[in-house]
């Protein structure tokens, strides 16, 4: 559904979104306590993303969950829709505005420094980019949920080693990430963001008491297409019908391949 969203929409950003499709996938169908029916409820687990350029993904997983109707996906970047290319909370599931980088981290700790306050039980995940860690207002971010031992917040970067100007460790670098995260006081996982089983563990539970957690997801930009995967261009882009035809193609045998391991 992402793919043939942004090609429809005429925009979006692809790459991005299949790096970040299996850990959505992931989250809304074995982790998060949130449904289109518990939406409303104080103690639904949150989810805010704070990679918000890659919401194509997002709204694919909702329309999936039956948050709104997967016709809806059609309306994405037309006239008055309130589809846009960045999470809203005009659309069913989505907790917050995001998409200025370095904004989703603090929104979530002072989502679970409440539920703290609150004595509420509920979870608090959002979802960065490697390449939004630049932004220094995520290190200030990092410093207070440690500091108020947020140990209900679980912050996932979506590791893919790419942005849109090139690879993250020429634009800007951040390694050692998890050397980083551990210092400013986190529990960090490292995993591979494509291995189902491995997300569902590692997301399953807090790491560690009195910390809050970072999975490091190592990803792969374009995830499952062959002339998208480790391509920075592909950050933002749309396919041609020649390539979107493609694309579902070598996806749908991917998944072939898949259900047939786990039959």
């Amino acid at each position: 559904m992402t793919l043939q969203a942004i090609f429809d929409a005429g925009a979006g950003h692809t790459g991005g979104g299949l790096s970040c499709l299996d850990i959505l996938n992931c989250l809304y169908n074995r982790i998060l306590r949130v449904s289109p029916e518990n939406f409303g409820d104080p103690n639904r687990d949150r989810y805010v993303q704070s990679k918000g350029h890659s919401v194509e993904a997002l709204y694919a997983v909702l329309a999936d969950r039956g948050f709104f109707p997967v016709a809806d996906l059609k309306t994405i970047g037309r006239y008055q829709s309130h589809y846009v290319g960045h999470p809203t909370r005009h659309i069913p599931g989505i907790e917050m505005n995001t998409g200025a980088l370095g904004h989703g981290l603090p929104i979530g700790i002072g989502m679970a420094l409440a539920a703290k306050m609150d004595g509420a039980a509920y979870r608090v995940f959002t979802l960065l980019g490697d390449g939004e860690l630049a932004e220094g207002s995520n290190w200030e971010a990092g410093l207070a949920a440690a500091h108020y031992k947020l140990d209900n917040l679980t912050a996932i970067i979506d590791h893919n080693r790419l942005q849109i100007t090139g690879p993250t460790c020429d634009v800007m670098s951040n390694e050692p990430l998890d050397e980083k995260w551990r210092a400013f006081g986190w529990a960090v996982k490292v995993v591979d963001g494509h291995d189902y089983a491995a997300l569902t563990e590692a997301l399953s539970q807090p790491a560690e008491a009195g910390k809050p957690t970072c999975i490091i997801a190592n990803t792969i930009k374009g995830k499952g297409v062959s002339f998208m995967e480790n391509v920075a261009k592909w950050h933002h882009g749309v396919p041609s019908e020649a390539e979107l035809k493609q694309a579902l193609g070598e996806l749908e045998a991917a998944g072939k391949i898949l259900q047939e391991k786990t039959e």
